[in-house]
């Protein structure tokens, strides 16, 4: 069976765009352009070629080994001297030849700690505006070892995104600790001693069950309302108008 005059056309096109691919990539294009192994190389010898900034951590602990073990045993342990004090390679070729930046404004720390609703629950956050005004920093907290000089009184110092959520819901006058058993370790070792969380539906139920004596609460039938499920699966405790 004789192929149809189109189809052969078809080849023959499809022959000749194939050729010349193979014909670009391996006869026309220079190899520099496609080889990574040579970008590769080029890459590094240009960045070995640039002028260093960075000294590294390991340099800074080398003179400053009392800041180190402070630092190594606070919660800034895992940031590197360098992330707050800028490039230090010339300082510590030559001590002499001037010290590193160090953060005495209001600008630096809430790069981290300004209020952020993306950031992890427990997270230290604050609003600069309201949180001590116009002082630096530096004038409550030491840097190296950055625990308040006084213990948080307000939760809401650590969970700020859960106290505002609280604040424009019925539960906005409930102090945490209404449902949370909160262990004195939780505050200075949080992750240590974690508070106590509502474990049954009668709970809730002491402020919303048929014959509560809180007036203002909405009731249900605790034994039917809800099924076999915890309150918290249907509804948000720190905004209990929100439906699951």
């Amino acid at each position: 069976m004789r192929l149809p005059e189109q189809i052969k056309r078809l080849g023959l096109v499809v022959g000749v765009l194939v050729a010349a691919v193979l014909v670009g990539r391996f006869a026309v294009i220079p190899r520099s352009l496609v080889a990574t192994e040579l970008h590769q190389a080029t890459t590094v010898a240009r960045e070995i070629a640039k002028p260093m900034k960075f000294a590294g951590t390991a340099a800074c602990q080398d003179c400053h080994d009392d800041v180190s073990i402070k630092k190594a045993k606070g919660y800034h342990k895992n940031l590197s001297c360098e992330g707050c004090h800028g490039p230090a390679a010339k300082h510590a070729e030559d001590p002499s030849s001037g010290k590193p930046a160090a953060p005495r404004d209001r600008k630096s720390c809430p790069v981290c700690h300004i209020y952020d609703a993306s950031r992890p629950t427990g997270f230290p956050q604050i609003n600069p505006t309201s949180h001590n005004p116009l002082k630096p920093c530096i004038t409550c907290h030491n840097p190296h070892d950055p625990v308040p000089p006084k213990v948080p009184q307000e939760c809401s110092a650590c969970h700020g995104q859960i106290e505002r959520t609280k604040a424009v819901s019925s539960h906005a006058l409930l102090a945490c600790t209404t449902c949370h058993k909160v262990p004195p370790l939780h505050k200075t070792a949080p992750r240590s001693a974690l508070p106590s969380k509502p474990e049954t539906r009668e709970f809730c139920g002491a402020c919303h069950g048929k014959g509560a004596p809180q007036k203002d609460a909405p009731k249900v039938d605790v034994s039917a309302h809800g099924g076999r499920f915890q309150c918290w699966q249907c509804h948000y405790p720190h905004l209990p108008e929100g439906r699951g």
